[in-house]
């Protein structure tokens, strides 16, 4: 495929890294020289130096025949990205994708406006960031987790601690441990250790610090989760470090759902403008969150979750330590240094989002073929999940998938069928029109594409 990206900024260089190394043919176009720069040297791609709405620009690189264009042009009002998207369409681009800052523009009302300017898909990384915040903190008794398919099915996280039942148990042996009826309710997908993320197999043991991934029917998740001590936490107290556009619109989600969430700001205007637009129900503080003298003073001790999304990542870490320190039962920290993901989860951190993955995962999916409908990627691993509706003759559907030779670094966890969830086998027989959800390492997407075309 031919894309072009218009902006160089964190978002647009972790995608071009990551489509250039699918073999796409990827053209970044920035106006600023030194983003460029720093792009050619880490990834393969051809880099475009000019204004991201200018038409001579666009024809430079090429837009015409690009078969995605994405306008994630940094640090610029969201009528930039939209009005080059609408250009980039104009020229014959195939689809199109822009960032946008204003929520609105993602309801039902501001869809239909955006589909009405021939563009395929806004998005907002703030909003995505803040709804995953608040998806974590549902679901406060795993690592991380993951539901699809209306939530029939789920992808849970458990990391396993000093007590943890699991220690150097092998996989065959801790499903023994489950009744006949009970076994089929989950499924082990994926291991996370050491930076190395591992397909397991039957004879694999786990190990103490092990992130285990597992697919579960949402009946099987409270069985499992008492298997291994995993206590499922109730939240009705948040505090959030950070009132940008992540805090804010977090704040304003789980409002509706807790009984009470104060925002910590250090800058005092920031705390007013917050204080004049938020409901009087959402406690607004100025203060450094940093300081533990302070979030005492605050009563952190009384909250049952504490979430960092200042945009500094160290501070985020920090604080989240802290927080935890004082008896808070579970922290998140936004945390956009990819390098820094592993440290936060090594020093404690319960949730770590990153806007750059959770993005490029809503992007992501349209590089593959369209039964592709969800692509996301799961914090403490290299690897994602992909959910597809199966079509009709595809090659998953030939044989069992024992019988099929699935790439060695992917595994079907589950399966939808009309409204039937179960955990796929390797005696499955997969059919037209089911939702199978695909564990899988980047390196195999395009290969698992293929069995679904």
């Amino acid at each position: 495929m031919k894309i072009v990206i218009d902006g160089a900024g964190e978002i647009g260089s972790h995608l071009a890294k990551r489509l250039a190394a699918e073999g796409n043919h990827v053209v970044v176009v920035d106006s600023e020289e030194s983003r460029l720069q720093n792009l050619a040297m880490t990834a393969d791609v051809e880099c475009v130096h000019g204004n991201p709405t200018s038409l001579k620009t666009l024809s430079e690189c090429g837009v015409g025949k690009a078969d995605l264009f994405i306008s994630v042009f940094p640090f610029v009002n969201q009528e930039v990205n939209i009005f080059a998207a609408i250009l980039a369409k104009k020229f014959g681009a195939q689809k199109c994708i822009a960032r946008v800052s204003d929520p609105e523009l993602l309801s039902q009302e501001g869809r239909r406006i955006v589909k009405d300017l021939d563009i395929e898909m806004v998005l907002c990384p703030e909003k995505i960031a803040a709804d995953e915040v608040v998806d974590q903190l549902n679901h406060c008794g795993t690592t991380d987790t993951l539901d699809f398919a209306h939530g029939k099915l789920q992808i849970a996280a458990f990391k396993l601690g000093e007590d943890s039942p699991l220690l150097d148990m092998k996989l065959v042996d801790f499903v023994r441990k489950f009744p006949a009826g009970d076994a089929p309710e989950f499924r082990v997908i994926a291991i996370s250790r050491e930076d190395k993320t591992i397909i397991p197999k039957f004879d694999t043991s786990f190990k103490y610090g092990d992130l285990v991934y597992v697919t579960v029917k949402r009946d099987g998740l409270k069985v499992l989760s008492e298997y291994l001590g995993v206590r499922e936490l109730e939240v009705s107290r948040v505090m959030i470090m950070g009132g940008g556009s992540v805090g804010k619109m977090a704040a304003l989600s789980l409002s509706k759902l807790v009984s009470t969430v104060k925002i910590v700001d250090i800058n005092r205007e920031r705390c007013i403008e917050l204080d004049e637009t938020l409901p009087e129900s959402i406690v607004i503080v100025n203060g450094d969150a940093r300081n533990s003298d302070f979030l005492y003073d605050e009563g952190i001790k009384d909250f049952d979750a504490f979430v960092a999304v200042s945009g500094n990542d160290e501070a985020n870490i920090l604080a989240c330590v802290a927080a935890k320190k004082f008896g808070v039962p579970h922290t998140v920290a936004e945390v956009e240094n990819l390098e820094y993901i592993k440290l936060a989860e090594d020093m404690g951190v319960d949730s770590v989002i990153n806007k750059k993955l959770l993005t490029a995962g809503r992007i992501f999916k349209y590089t593959l073929s369209g039964r592709a409908q969800f692509l996301r990627y799961l914090s403490g691993t290299n690897a994602e999940v992909v959910e597809y509706t199966v079509p009709k003759g595809s090659a998953i559907t030939k044989a069992p998938l024992s019988e099929i030779r699935f790439p060695e670094n992917a595994v079907i966890g589950g399966v939808i069928r009309g409204q039937e969830a179960f955990i796929a086998v390797g005696s499955t027989l997969i059919q037209e029109g089911d939702q199978v959800a695909v564990f899988t390492i980047p390196q195999s997407v395009r290969l698992i594409d293929k069995f679904f075309k």
